[in-house]
């Protein structure tokens, strides 16, 4: 029997039939199946485009976060001096370090740098730290630098950064989900810097420092023959390993007495006496005077309302007679040098000047400060001022306004003592020598050098180097003092200077030193001198 057709309760009008299923529910079925259709095609094709189109992207992708490449730091060269003592030295990076310690280390495994004696080497050997900005810009090494990387920054250590630094290896490790260590795939191990060898001594470098504890100042010595450079002290100093490790180095920018300033190429001082040396030559050299041109020395000399005296009638109220060159620069003689550089004038002095290389770098590849060598030119564009015969004076005998770096000094000494030869100075051992002949006749060189000579005898203003003696006997040395009067001591003491070398007939070094505020060139910095030969000839024999 058929089945009787479905029926449904009418509403109060009456009763009705149906003839079908709900329309209303058949469209939500079919809604529900187009929607989960349309899902079921999106995470097809979302497959689709993982698996197929870009597959490659993320598996090498999830390769590279289960597989972590390490940065292994190179040995940086070591640093040696002229006798092969090691200064400083890298310390072998350990490839096997803990991946925890990898992490704090910055994802690199780390090669510790080493000085010894930090304080002593410092200006000579520098610093390193992080790479900056620029530093990463302006790299201009084969091995690039990588940020995170070290660069020298001062000394050594930025002069000859890019053959010291040699380039990094790697290491490639596979970690797990948690970027757990698993295993070391692979190591590319780094390739070592170069090796620099310098020409200091170390053990004079360190003498050097020695003397200068507790004071402001400079010492220089350099083998006037090549332009080496024995030893290069400036106190105070700092530790470069302070850089190294990363501590706390706000300490040295913050300090009044400047431990980062390198008092030898950076401090400019007035010479003093020490420049005499160079009027003598221009004076010599110009013919304004002789070998036997005298003036007497009356004590003072007048210029307008003012008056100049001679240190010895200053201080013990006597004068000295006649004086000719050699007596002059023995007894350091203010009279004759006021005279001399009067007759000579300003310009033919500052000519001598530039001859010797005062007023400039002398390309030594440190930080360098170039001086200053007045003229009336220059008086007038920056004082606004005329020149007077006071400044001549005052000119003549190495005050007013000149300024020069103890490397100078040290350069005009050395060009003395090698009868007229100028040699730059070096910091590499064995570097082929830079040298040139200044246009300096030998008498005038010959009668400047017996005047160095006399003055390191009795009788001349070297006192501590009268009769000078080490364990291997007498060595004779020719020296010039000098003592440079300060306007910005507060101590009111002057700058205490001297320079010299020796032995007098054959020289195997020049020394200068200074002394900041020290006192008299020859009761301070002479001393200073006679310490540091003595060790340099008690050594080298």
């Amino acid at each position: 029997m058929n089945k009787l057709t479905y029926f449904q309760r009418g509403d109060s009008k009456g009763m009705g039939f149906s003839n079908g299923q709900d329309r209303f529910g058949e469209i939500a079925f079919f809604g529900f199946l187009i929607v989960v259709g349309f899902f079921v095609t999106l995470l097809f094709l979302r497959l689709f485009q993982l698996t197929i189109v870009k597959g490659e992207y993320y598996r090498t992708l999830s390769e590279n976060n289960r597989i972590k490449e390490i940065l292994i730091e190179p040995k940086r060269g070591e640093i040696l001096d002229r006798k092969g003592f090691v200064v400083a030295k890298n310390l072998d990076p350990q490839i096997e370090e803990s991946f925890d310690q990898i992490k704090k280390d910055g994802g690199r495994i780390i090669s510790k740098r080493v000085y010894e004696t930090p304080e002593a080497i410092a200006p000579l050997v520098g610093y390193r730290q992080l790479a900056d900005a620029n530093d990463l810009k302006n790299d201009d090494c084969l091995f690039k630098l990588q940020p995170g990387d070290k660069v020298g920054k001062k000394g050594a250590e930025k002069i000859f950064n890019c053959a010291l630094k040699g380039q990094p290896g790697k290491k490639l490790i596979e970690v797990d989900a948690k970027g757990k260590y698993l295993r070391t795939i692979t190591v590319i191990p780094p390739i070592d810097g170069q090796n620099i060898q310098m020409s200091f001594d170390w053990e004079l470098q360190k003498k050097a420092y020695q003397l200068l504890q507790g004071k402001k100042g400079a010492i220089i010595a350099t083998d006037p023959k090549t332009g080496e450079v024995l030893a290069l002290a400036s106190s105070p100093s700092f530790n470069p390993q302070d850089f190294e490790d990363g501590n706390d180095v706000g300490k040295y920018f913050l300090d009044k007495n400047q431990p980062l300033f390198n008092r030898v190429t950076e401090g400019t001082y007035p010479p003093g006496s020490l420049f005499k040396l160079i009027v003598a030559t221009a004076a010599l050299e110009e013919k304004a005077i002789d070998e036997k041109t005298q003036f007497e020395d009356k004590g003072i000399i007048h210029a307008g309302s003012l008056t100049f005296g001679n240190w010895y009638y200053l201080e013990y109220g006597k004068t000295e007679g006649m004086v000719d060159i050699v007596k002059a620069i023995k007894r350091s003689n203010d009279i004759f040098f006021y005279e001399a550089g009067a007759k000579t004038g300003v310009d033919k002095i500052k000519k001598w000047s530039d001859i010797y290389g005062l007023g400039q770098k002398t390309g030594i590849g440190l930080e360098e400060n170039e001086g200053l060598v007045p003229s009336p030119f220059w008086k007038e564009a920056t004082l606004h001022d005329q020149w007077y015969t006071g400044d001549t004076y005052n000119f003549s005998i190495g005050q007013g306004y000149l300024g020069v770096t103890p490397i100078q000094m040290n350069q005009v000494t050395s060009t003395i003592a090698n009868n007229g030869v100028q040699c730059q100075p070096q910091l590499l051992k064995d570097a082929k020598p830079n040298c040139h002949k200044l246009p300096i006749s030998q008498k005038t060189l010959d009668l400047i050098k017996e005047g160095m000579k006399e003055a390191c005898t009795t009788g001349g203003t070297g006192w501590p180097l009268f009769d000078f003696k080490t364990k291997n006997g007498p060595i004779q040395t020719s020296c010039k003092t000098g003592t440079a009067e300060s306007t910005q001591a507060q101590s009111g003491l002057p700058h205490a200077w001297i320079t010299d070398y020796a032995p007098s007939s054959n020289p195997q070094i020049a020394v200068t030193v200074l002394v900041e505020n020290g006192g008299q060139g020859s009761d301070v910095a002479g001393p200073i001198a006679k310490e540091l030969l003595k060790t340099y000839f008690e050594r080298s024999q």
